[in-house]
């Protein structure tokens, strides 16, 4: 007769599970009506489940010997040592990240400020086209002659190494032409501050190019290759220079345009003084007629007056360094950290400055100072070096813009200026700003 199986004795609990067990939490859920009601049945199925959790995890201890766990332990540490290791290395990987995020973001800056640097410095956009000419006929030479790409010599088809010439001009032709198509594409849409990029998108072309012929050992010769590169180096630098020619002329025609508003002006008020000069000395010669000395010498000192007006206009009409040096800002449009710095030759400062307000800024500009000087050129020089490094273009210095306070500049202009600065208004009136700012906060009370 068969001997009934015996169940095996159960492991001996050790201390610590024993501990482990007693410690482990026993849930009681509080009356379904209690405080909490709502939230009860949400929280309830989560503390039980981890319970269970709990409760299965020290059963599989137990199932253990000391032994054992002692492996699972060595396992779990050695575990979290690899875990520690591939963190380091991510936190390298991060700084590294971090560091070419921050090489991209100044790029970025410079490329808003047109910051260019000129591979091949020439003097003029057509010197550029002319280069460009040549090396166009270099690479034409370079593909005619087959020296743009390299194959392999001895390669037959079928034993015959005529058909394996043919096989390989084909294919290389075949490369070549996928190599031409995309640098041509790279050379019509290369941009002075996408150069680099654009290079490496060819390189990588080049190398795609030689991973699928290698078997035939072709690949786009490197000299070609630096051919095709310098066209996109000069492509850049001559797109960079025609923008750079195209600002020139525009500030030119800016300052040319100012230059015959102030001449125009100057005309009409030596002509409305000539005007006014000849009706006083008909009136004059008529008095002098009747024998009225008294009203003749009054008309004589007001002619003395005319005639010192018309020199003093001729005088600022031949001296084209005099005029006014103005100092506005515009909190509506700029913020209130920053003034314009500027120098104008009109008779009436105000009308310049009215046309800089006109359509191309929400709100009009603000004066703080209007200072004529007989060198009014070289007070606007004198103030914007003193605020040079506070320049918000410090590519374009024809944008007269700079990162002040009508305060900072007024100190400036004390020390500069000196006895030609009369009158300072420090506070911007910005009527136009501050009004539609209160109709808005009346409309919305929320902003």
């Amino acid at each position: 007769m068969p001997t009934p199986p015996v169940s095996p004795a159960p492991k001996a609990v050790i201390p610590a599970q024993q501990a482990a067990m007693a410690a482990a939490p026993t849930l009681v859920a509080p009356a379904a009506g209690g405080p909490g009601s709502s939230l009860f049945g949400r929280g309830k199925k989560r503390l039980e489940d981890e319970n269970q959790l709990l409760r299965s995890e020290i059963t599989r201890l137990m199932g253990l010997d000391t032994s054992a766990i002692a492996a699972e332990t060595a396992s779990f540490q050695t575990a979290l040592q690899r875990a520690r290791g591939e963190y380091q290395q991510l936190q390298a990987q991060l700084t590294n990240v971090r560091a070419e995020l921050v090489r991209s973001s100044a790029e970025a800056e410079l490329q808003e400020v047109a910051i260019y640097e000129y591979r091949h410095p020439l003097a003029d956009a057509v010197a550029y086209k002319e280069r460009l000419a040549d090396l166009n006929v270099r690479i034409k030479d370079a593909a005619r002659t087959g020296n743009a790409v390299q194959a392999a010599t001895a390669w037959t088809v079928n034993g015959s190494q005529a058909e394996g010439r043919k096989m390989i001009n084909e294919t290389s032709k075949l490369m070549l032409r996928a190599y031409n198509a995309e640098a041509e594409n790279c050379v019509a849409r290369v941009q002075p501050h996408r150069l680099d990029s654009t290079i490496e998108r060819l390189t990588k072309v080049t190398e795609t190019i030689a991973r699928l012929g290698k078997t035939m050992s072709i690949r786009i010769s490197p000299e070609y290759h630096q051919l095709r590169v310098y066209e996109l180096r000069l492509t850049a630098d001559y797109r960079a220079k025609v923008e750079e020619e195209k600002e020139r002329i525009r500030e030119e025609r800016e300052r040319m345009r100012e230059e015959k508003a102030a001449a125009a002006e100057f005309e009409r008020e030596k002509a409305r003084l000539a005007k006014e000069q000849s009706h006083y000395q008909a009136a004059l010669a008529k008095l002098t007629a009747k024998g009225d000395l008294a009203a003749a010498a009054e008309i004589e000192a007001k002619l003395q007056e005319i005639g010192e007006a018309i020199a003093g206009v001729e005088a600022r009409e031949a001296n084209i360094r005099a005029g006014y040096v103005y100092v506005i800002s515009n909190i509506g449009a700029f913020g209130p950290g920053m003034v314009k710095i500027g120098m104008t030759r009109r008779l009436d400062p105000e009308d310049r400055v009215r046309e800089l307000g006109d359509a191309s800024v929400p709100f009009r500009f603000d004066v703080h100072a209007l200072i004529f000087s007989e060198d009014a050129v070289g007070l606007e020089g004198k103030l914007h070096a003193a605020l040079s490094a506070k320049r918000v273009n410090q590519v374009n210095l024809r944008r007269e813009y700079f990162y002040a306070t009508p305060a900072e500049v007024r100190e400036l202009l004390s020390e500069i200026a000196g006895q030609h600065l009369l009158e300072y208004h420090e506070t911007p009136e910005a009527l136009e700003w501050r009004a539609s700012h209160a109709g808005r906060a009346t409309d919305d009370p929320a902003r």
